[in-house]
């Protein structure tokens, strides 16, 4: 088996929870994770087959429309846990968002407005997501990853009024 890597990792996690499906996962995925760590539908069934292969889930019950439900085994659970007390290494930021602004200087005046404009609307409805999450929060991790995610939303608001649209 070779060392897991955070998508595989981020999988493992989600089936703690119970056997789920590949569109399943993605969706939990997105609704657990989406504020700090994306997964993608790609990546999602590109790392079941591998994580099979390693024994690391097995094939679950067959759901509706022929999509297979995964579920964790012993070794997964394992392998797993080993990963949550390795080491993290660094954290790198993925963000097309960001990427965009380095290069806003070639857009136009009018389409860095509008970048920016719509980059506002998706960061204040996280920001509003995170403050809900964190007001119901009943877990204290789950709390904190909240209060990340308004946080996060917050500077990232902070950035794009700091960026000319003209």
């Amino acid at each position: 088996m070779s060392e897991l890597n955070a998508t595989a990792a981020a999988l493992l996690g989600l089936l703690h929870e119970g056997p789920q499906t590949g569109g399943q996962l993605v969706s939990a995925a997105r609704e657990r994770f989406g504020s700090f760590f994306s997964v993608t539908r790609s990546q999602v069934y590109r790392e079941l087959p591998a994580l099979a292969d390693d024994g690391l889930v097995r094939l679950g019950k067959q759901g509706p429309r022929s999509s297979q439900q995964y579920v964790i085994t012993a070794a997964g659970k394992k392998a797993f846990k080993g990963w949550l007390g390795g080491e993290p290494g660094p954290d790198h930021l993925r963000s097309p968002l960001i990427l965009r602004l380095v290069h806003a200087s070639t857009l136009t005046a009018k389409q860095r407005g509008a970048l920016l404009d719509s980059a506002k609307v998706v960061y204040n409805g996280e920001h509003e997501s995170a403050k809900l999450a964190a007001k119901s929060a009943e877990d204290p991790y789950a709390k904190a990853i909240a209060e990340f995610g308004m946080a996060r939303a917050k500077a990232v608001l902070k950035l794009l009024d700091s960026i000319p649209k003209s």
